[in-house]
């Protein structure tokens, strides 16, 4: 599979399987994300937005994050493999 370049938490689609790529804030913060599930390479799911907050599946429990929070989590989409015929 190929990975899209990467994008914040905060502007990923709804809907979307994402990796998480790499994480941006403090020591403190970056650490209760980890502890949540929010880890370097993990599989999340955006599962809705509206404007202040979203809700993620991460581990398989839904996490509601502030947009604050959500653009300092780089996350890269999943492409569909192209086939050739």
């Amino acid at each position: 599979m190929r990975m899209r370049p990467r994008l914040s938490l905060s502007n990923a689609p709804v809907g979307m399987q994402l990796h998480v790529q790499r994480l941006e804030s403090s020591t403190e913060i970056c650490s209760r994300l980890r502890e949540m599930g929010f880890c370097e390479n993990a599989t999340i799911r955006c599962i809705s937005r509206n404007g202040v907050c979203l809700i993620c599946e991460v581990c398989n429990t839904r996490i509601g994050l502030n947009n604050a929070i959500a653009e300092d989590i780089f996350v890269s989409e999943f492409e569909s493999p192209v086939r050739q015929q």
